[in-house]
């Protein structure tokens, strides 16, 4: 701890931190433009070993729980809501995908702060503080990596099933 506080103040000082750090970094990602999140794929393509997602289920049973997982809209009404898929044309798949790149981004950049409480919290406080950022963030993590190679079969299922319609108009 390089700054000794009294723990009535640590306290006041973590709740604030975080909520600052969530709102700034949510925020801001939500200012990057879809068009960024549409043509960056380095990070957000599936890694052989996830199996296009399906390791998360196989490991952790994320169908089970990934319902529960709060969405931000409830806390920033501007967001996008990531509880269900609202259709099934191109448009609103592609948007999905982009916003569940926005979901992932933002709960990656969410945990290097909590080393940051490392300054004003005793030891063990600075650790408790890396494993809540762990916890409130990684199932996020997880459920983004799941549900995006899923939409995107789905994106191309689509997209391959409008083309043939259009072979056959013509």
């Amino acid at each position: 701890m390089l700054v000794d506080l009294p723990m009535l103040w640590i306290i006041i000082l973590d709740i604030v931190a975080w909520f600052f750090f969530h709102m700034t970094i949510s925020l801001l990602l939500m200012k990057v433009p879809d068009s960024w999140y549409e043509k960056t794929q380095k990070g957000f393509t599936s890694w052989k070993w996830e199996k296009n997602g399906s390791i998360w289920q196989s490991l952790f049973r994320i169908k089970d729980w990934k319902k529960f997982l709060p969405d931000g809209t409830m806390i920033i009404s501007e967001g996008y809501n990531k509880t269900h898929l609202p259709a099934t044309d191109l448009e609103s798949i592609n948007k999905f995908i982009i916003e569940t790149k926005r979901a992932e981004l933002t709960h990656w950049l969410l945990i290097p702060p909590a080393f940051l409480f490392f300054i004003w919290n005793p030891i063990w406080a600075g650790l408790i503080m890396i494993v809540y950022t762990l916890i409130a963030n990684v199932p996020f993590i997880m459920a983004q990596r799941f549900n995006r190679p899923r939409l995107e079969r789905l994106y191309r299922l689509t997209l391959n099933r409008q083309k043939k319609k259009k072979l056959i108009k013509n």
